[in-house]
């Protein structure tokens, strides 16, 4: 089954929007905070980057609570709505395995080459669409590799990871994801028990919490949240790089020029097109936030998207621009619940784009009768990236 057979991947957008930012700065300048009636939750939404930042640095004001009713639906217990100590020490069940030295290993034994041979499908041929050829499946078959399911399932389990994350837009879909996922992954779970291999399944099998092993139910939340997040941030991160750099073509020279520009223009592209555009908390004490006050156990929800385009923060915030310096951006969060996968994205964005632009170095973006853009309201990333060049 082609896992773009049914859009799938269209519907994790999750809102087909294209240009969200005039409304983000018309509520920066008229309301920064807005209280708004979703269902029966009275949610209150902030706009501006300080307001943002704090949100997401204090845990102990802010919590993360609210996500058990919502996402632990579905995903089962994760580190996702834990607080305190006891986030603490899940992640760092996890933490290790993203070190420094991991990544350097990972990198040479399966990143680069699965970048590469991706690459190699489609450089004879002078074009390439790079969402469904590279950007889609990449990641994926990384995060396979790490957690040690087999690559050669990806397709399956890259199917059962989209119709997870779109339990937004379709609930029973959703589930039934959910419960597909643990079935598929019970017979890996049970083979690590017997021989634990170098992957992150037996690293969680063998995990302990004061002493007791982790329940299965949280060691399915982890591999159902790890699964998705492996790969999510990463490819929308480097589909929307892409397109950037591909319409800058003056940006684009300088990248090729020098290669140590790679890290600014990852940096700006996760400012600029944040892949995760909002996220939670449940403030725990009356707060104030722009001059709004909120009373304690409301739902507060950040616009990542509309932080990284502050302007009072961000010179020209519309522009892409690899040279620009200031403040960090908030793409991957801040605080406790900071992306933990941050530096393998990082890493993998890199690896893909010098082997890209060392094979291919007269990539140029090729619409045809395409409209390649950027688009989706919780998560963004291209529709498309269409592109020429001659063939390697």
């Amino acid at each position: 089954m082609d896992i773009f057979e049914e859009d799938l991947y269209t519907v994790t957008v999750v809102g087909d929007v294209r240009d969200p930012y005039p409304e983000f700065a018309q509520m920066r300048a008229q309301s920064p905070v807005v209280q708004e009636q979703v269902f029966e939750n009275t949610v209150y939404k902030a706009f501006k980057y300080h307001d943002i930042d704090r949100v997401l640095r204090d845990a102990e004001t802010f919590s993360s609570r609210l996500f058990g009713p919502v996402m632990g639906v579905v995903m089962g217990p994760s580190i996702l709505q834990m607080d305190g100590t006891e986030h603490r020490s899940h992640r760092s069940i996890i933490g290790g395995a993203f070190r420094r030295q991991a990544l350097a290993d990972w990198e040479t034994s399966f990143i680069e080459p699965t970048v590469q041979m991706l690459i190699d499908k489609f450089a004879p041929r002078g074009e390439a669409e790079l969402v469904r050829e590279l950007t889609f499946h990449y990641p994926i078959q990384v995060i396979a590799k790490i957690l040690g399911v087999p690559v050669e399932d990806y397709r399956t389990f890259a199917r059962l990871s989209i119709e997870l994350i779109s339990i937004a837009v379709d609930f029973d879909r959703g589930m039934k994801a959910s419960r597909d996922l643990r079935e598929y992954l019970a017979s890996i779970v049970a083979a690590r028990r017997v021989e634990p291999q170098d992957d992150l399944i037996s690293m969680l099998v063998g995990a302990d919490i004061n002493g007791q092993p982790l329940p299965d139910d949280e060691i399915y939340g982890f591999l159902r949240l790890l699964l998705p997040a492996g790969a999510e941030t990463t490819q929308r991160l480097l589909g929307t790089l892409l397109l950037a750099l591909l319409e800058n073509p003056e940006q684009l020279e300088a990248v090729k020029a020098d290669r140590k520009l790679l890290s600014n223009a990852i940096e700006e592209s996760l400012r600029w097109e944040s892949p995760v555009q909002m996220t939670s908390r449940e403030n725990l004490t009356d707060v104030e936030l722009s001059g709004v006050s909120i009373p304690a156990g409301s739902h507060i929800s950040v616009c990542i998207g509309s932080g990284n385009h502050d302007e009072e923060v961000f010179e020209d915030p519309e522009r892409f621009d690899i040279f620009r310096d200031g403040p960090p951006h908030l793409a991957f969060g801040e605080g406790p619940h900071r992306c933990l996968g941050e530096h393998l994205a990082r890493l993998e964005t890199t690896v893909a784009m010098n082997a890209l632009l060392d094979r291919l170095p007269d990539i140029r973006l090729e619409p045809g009768d395409s409209d390649p853009h950027v688009h989706g309201q919780a998560f963004r990333s291209p529709n498309c990236v269409p592109v020429a060049f001659t063939p390697a």
